[in-house]
């Protein structure tokens, strides 16, 4: 009988679960959306509750679309938005808090304050390979025990949990309040601030520091092993779960960037290129991230350089849902063609302040170059230049890094169906942009996670196998006007520095 894998995939904006056939092909999808909380400005909250209530759903709607039941289903991977903390009693199983999510910046203060500690930015980065910044989850569990009444007696007392989202999912996933396992891999714990890169370990110091008890910590296993199984109540009851990666990290498995040197961008709520540079940490002086890129059972830990854009899809959804100059994401291609170029125009998405390769918190977003020439089509064209110019912003901090300079680019992600960007992308970058036949990367890494755990798949040899090019775009602009518009693209940058005050 046909088997199949299937991963339950928590992005920013939407929840799905996606089987996957043993050639690596989807068998069957279901999705839904979340709530965006924004109780004020650079606040950015999920309801934990309606995220598990959605990962139930979907799990269910995907083995009805698939005409499958739990039985068709060897083993169950789980994927997600990194850096977005949940703090929960595990008595109980509620959420003393809103999840506070990674492009959320209202910890600038607790980041600022720690580094004054000593060394700044650059604090933790010799352990964890992170700088200090709103991004990562330590500080925002500090948030949490400092601003929600009784949450830190509650968590010295033993009483809470802390997990991103992949750990909230499994703990849930495998009993709740009766039983639930606690555990995340080293993908995820590597985006806390928390973890010690080298041994794969919580840093007690560190965590002594933010005043996070220990105890809230769920333990560190590896990408792909069996940690439990699915509760009896679940579509997929008894179903292994068996594979954890967060989402950028599981897009690099999914895509096969399985040798040092090779690369992915994913273009999705955010943009999140990573370097695949083996067993070797290799430490950014460019603004870039060390992180682990996976570790699949006992094998040793791989680790990747990793530029992460807040913001590039999220800025098309920001067009239609808060402007409304669009109806659908997909009217933004439609609108950039109506005009051969930008006219001008450049958009600087600086929402959550920039992450890399500037790390500055204090900026916020900006059009610029704007004259009464500028209409709709512009702002349109400028909107999807700005995830281009900022995806050669990390590139470049890439190649410098590495000292081996990119020759083509693997892309995946919702974004990847918009022709004239990826077109634009392969300009800007002056190198070839490739895209896969299965563009949901991030989906497919998780499940050969857990496939590989339980032998569905012998190794990685199979992942390459499985990997197909659907369409490929080559570099076609003046070299000058390249060069030209990325330059002035770097002077908007600037606009947007120092914008936020100290009183602010």
């Amino acid at each position: 009988m046909t088997k199949y894998v299937a991963a339950i995939d928590q992005g920013t904006t939407s929840t799905r679960c996606m089987i996957f056939s043993h050639a690596g092909q989807v068998v069957a999808v279901d999705q839904r959306e979340h709530e965006q909380i924004f109780p004020r400005a650079g606040w950015v909250e999920h309801n934990p509750a309606e995220v598990w209530e959605n990962a139930r759903a979907v799990a269910a709607g995907a083995l009805a679309k698939g005409d499958l039941t739990s039985a068709d289903i060897v083993a169950v991977g789980i994927t997600n938005q990194r850096e977005t903390a949940v703090v929960w009693d595990k008595k109980t199983g509620e959420a003393v808090y809103n999840a506070i999510v990674w492009q959320d910046t209202r910890t600038d203060r607790i980041a600022t304050e720690l580094g004054n500690l000593g060394g700044g930015q650059e604090r933790y980065r010799a352990k964890t390979g992170l700088p200090l910044a709103t991004y990562f989850s330590g500080p925002k569990v500090k948030w949490i025990l400092d601003n929600v009444e009784g949450a830190r007696a509650r968590a010295e007392a033993g009483d809470l949990l802390f997990g991103n989202m992949d750990t909230w999912l499994l703990w849930n996933m495998t009993g709740g309040v009766d039983g639930g396992v606690h555990v995340t891999d080293p993908t995820n714990a590597s985006r806390t601030l928390l973890m010690d890169l080298s041994t794969l370990t919580w840093d007690a110091d560190i965590a002594g520091e933010m005043g996070i008890p220990l105890s809230m910590l769920p333990e560190i296993r590896s990408s792909s092993e069996e940690y439990g199984k699915v509760r009896e109540r679940g579509a997929l009851a008894g179903v292994p779960i068996a594979g954890i990666l967060g989402d950028q990290q599981a897009a690099t498995f999914g895509q096969a960037c399985l040798s040092p040197g090779e690369a992915k961008n994913t273009y999705g709520t955010g943009n999140f290129v990573l370097l695949n540079t083996g067993t070797e940490q290799v430490m950014s002086e460019n603004g870039l991230l060390t992180t682990v890129c996976y570790k699949i059972g006992d094998n040793a830990p791989v680790y990747a350089l990793e530029g992460s854009i807040a913001v590039t899809g999220s800025l098309v959804q920001w067009i239609r849902d808060n402007l409304g100059m669009i109806s659908s994401a997909a009217e933004i291609e439609s609108d950039a063609r109506s005009v051969e170029d930008n006219g001008g125009c450049y958009f600087v998405p600086a929402f959550s302040g920039l992450f890399a390769p500037y790390w500055r918190s204090d900026a916020r977003g900006a059009i610029v170059g704007l004259t009464r020439f500028v209409n709709k089509g512009h702002l349109a064209r400028a909107v999807l230049e700005a995830t281009a110019f900022q995806s050669r912003e990390v590139i470049e901090a890439m190649n410098a890094d590495s000292g081996v300079p990119l020759k083509s680019l693997k892309v995946d992600g919702g974004m990847v169906v918009n022709e004239l960007l990826m077109q634009f992308q392969a300009d800007i970058l002056g190198v070839p942009v490739i895209r896969p036949v299965v563009a949901e990367t991030t989906a497919l890494g998780a499940a050969y996670a857990a496939g590989l755990a339980v032998g569905f798949w012998e190794g990685e040899d199979d992942i390459r196998r499985n990997w197909a090019q659907d369409k490929e775009w080559t570099p076609s602009m003046d070299e000058d006007a390249r060069e030209k518009s990325y330059r002035r693209w770097k002077k908007a940058v600037t606009r947007t520095f120092d914008w936020v005050e100290d009183d602010d």
